[in-house]
C-alpha cells in the first residue's frame, strides 16, 4: 500500500520540486509577502531585516560545510571504508539494505545530528556498491533517520535549557535532560521511531521495473596519489611522521576535553572527524586528494544558508514567526499545548530552519502559554524540538550535505521523505498528546 501512495507523490516531486536554491527564493519571496500582508511591515523595513541577518549564520554555514567535508575525508580513509563495507555486507538483499541504512542512521543520528547526516550518507553509498538498491530510497531512508535528532543526546532545545545561565533561567529554571532527553515519553517516541521508520522504508521499496539503480562504478572513491617525490615539498607532503605528528596532538585535545566532563557539539564532532582524518590517511598528500573531492559537493551550503540567514530574520524581526506561534496557542489547553506546540514548531521550522534559532523564537511565545496554562513544561519544550526535526522531512535545507555525498538532488528523495513526513507526524503527535 506503501509503495502504490509513494510512487505517485514521488513523481510528483520529481516533476515540480525545484532545485534547493530556488526553493529558498522562492520561500524569501513568501516570507516577505506574508510579513508585509499580515504584519503591517514596509517593504522598506523588510528588506532591512532580511539585508541586516542575510549573513547571520557564517559561522553555522562554515560548520556544516566542514560537517561534509572532514565527514567525507573520515570515511574515505581505508580503515572506515573497510569497516562501513563489512556492515554493508550485512544486508543481502534490496529490503535488507533498505532496513540497515534506515537504522544505522537513527542510531547516528540520535547520538549526534552532524554524525548522523553524513554517516548516513556515507553507508548508503557503501551498500549501493554491493546491492542492487533503488539508489534514490536508499538515500531517503539514510536521510530519514535525520528524524530523531532533537530527541538524542545532541537535542539543542533539551540541552540550552538544561545549560545553568541559558536565557530563560530566570522564567523556567534549570531543567535537567532526565525531565526532557530521558523522560519517559520521549524515549517511547524514540522507541516507536525506531521501529516504524525503517518499515515504512522498505514498505516503500518500488517494484524492479519502477526502481532507479546507480553504477557501482560512479561511486568508487579515486584512487589515492601516487607520485615521486622528487623536491623537498614533495618529501613533506608524504610525510607519514608530519601527519601523524599534528593527528595525535588533535586526539590529545579530546582526551583532555572529554576528561573535563565536557559535551559533544557541532564543533568538537567536526575536530574529531578532522585529526581521526588526518590520522587514517596517513600523508598530508591522500588527506588534500580527498578534500579536493569532497568540497565539490558543498557549494549547495555556501549559496544557500545566507539566504536562510535572511528569511530568519525577518520572521523574527517582523513578528511573523511569533503570530504563527501564538495562532497554535490561542487554542490550546494544558493537555493539548504540547500538541500545538508541535505543530506550530513544524510550521516555523519550514522558515527558521535551526534548532536553537527557533527555541529562541518561540521559547517567548511557548513558555508563558504554559506557565498560564498550567502545562507541563519540559514536555513543551520537547514538543518544540520534535516539531523541529519532523518538518525537516520537507525542508531541504539539512538534506544538503546528505544529498552532496550522494550525488542527488532533493526532488530525487523528498517523495519518500513526504510518506515519512505524515505517518510519523501522526505518531509523535499523538505521542506527545496520550503518553
Amino acid at each position: 500500500m506503501l509503495e502504490r501512495a509513494a510512487k505517485p507523490l514521488v513523481k510528483l516531486v520529481e516533476r515540480y520540486l525545484p532545485d534547493p536554491y530556488i526553493f529558498v527564493l522562492i520561500l524569501s519571496l513568501v516570507v516577505f509577502g506574508c510579513a508585509i500582508l499580515l504584519e503591517g511591515s514596509t517593504p522598506l523595513e523588510m528588506i532591512g531585516y532580511w539585508g541586516d541577518g542575510f549573513w547571520g549564520l557564517l559561522t553555522f554555514s562554515m560548520q556544516m560545510l566542514l560537517v561534509l567535508v572532514t565527514g567525507f575525508m573520515l570515511a574515505s580513509t581505508p580503515l572506515v571504508k573497510r569497516l562501513l563495507a563489512g556492515i554493508a555486507r550485512l544486508a543481502t538483499t534490496p529490503g535488507q539494505a533498505i532496513l540497515l541504512v534506515t537504522l544505522v542512521s537513527l542510531m547516528a543520528s540520535w547520538i549526534n545530528w552532524g554524525f548522523g547526516l553524513v554517516v548516513g550518507a556515507l553507508f548508503a553509498r557503501a551498500l549501493a556498491r554491493i546491492i542492487k538498491v533503488d539508489y534514490r530510497l536508499l538515500i531517503a531512508s539514510a536521510y530519514s533517520g535525520f528524524i530523531v535528532w532533537h530527541g538524542g543526546l545532541a537535542g539543542s532545545v533539551p540541552l540550552t535549557i538544561a545549560t545553568p545561565g541559558h536565557f530563560t533561567e530566570a522564567q523556567i529554571g534549570v531543567i535537567g535532560t532526565g525531565d526532557t532527553i530521558f523522560s519517559w515519553f520521549n524515549l517511547i517516541i524514540v522507541a516507536l521511531m525506531f521501529i516504524t521508520v525503517p518499515l515504512i522504508n522498505r514498505a516503500m521499496m518500488p517494484k524492479e521495473q519502477d526502481s532507479v539503480y546507480v553504477d557501482p562504478a560512479l561511486l568508487q572513491d579515486p584512487e589515492p596519489h601516487k607520485g615521486e617525490s622528487l623536491r623537498p615539498a614533495d618529501h613533506l607532503e608524504n610525510s607519514r611522521i608530519l601527519a601523524w605528528l599534528v593527528g595525535i596532538g588533535g586526539l590529545a585535545y579530546l582526551f583532555q576535553y572529554f576528561m573535563s566532563s565536557k559535551g559533544l557539539n557541532l564543533n568538537i564532532v567536526n575536530f574529531l572527524f578532522l585529526f581521526l582524518a588526518i590520522l587514517l590517511h596517513g600523508t598530508p598528500r591522500r588527506l588534500l586528494d580527498c578534500l579536493n573531492e569532497a568540497i565539490k559537493g558543498g557549494a549547495g551550503i555556501v549559496i544557500q544558508f545566507p539566504f536562510y540567514a535572511g528569511i530568519m530574520a525577518v520572521m523574527v524581526q517582523s513578528g511573523l514567526a511569533q503570530s504563527i506561534s501564538e495562532g497554535f496557542v490561542a487554542i490550546a489547553t494544558a493537555g493539548t499545548l504540547p500538541f500545538w506546540s508541535f505543530l506550530s514548531a513544524g510550521v516555523v521550522n519550514i522558515f527558521v530552519p535551526s534548532g536553537g534559532g527557533q527555541w529562541a523564537v518561540q521559547a517567548p511565545v511557548m513558555l508563558p502559554a504554559a506557565q498560564a496554562l498550567g502545562a507541563d513544561i519540559p514536555r513543551v519544550a520537547m514538543a518544540v524540538a520534535w516539531g523541529d526535526a519532523w518538518t525537516n522531512l520537507l525542508q531541504p535545507f539539512w538534506a544538503l550535505p546528505a544529498l552532496a555525498i550522494a550525488g542527488l538532488k532533493a526532488k530525487d528523495i523528498m517523495g519518500y521523505c513526504l510518506i515519512q513526513l505524515l505517518i510519523t507526524g501522526v505518531i509523535i503527535g499523538l505521542g506527545l498528546l496520550l503518553l
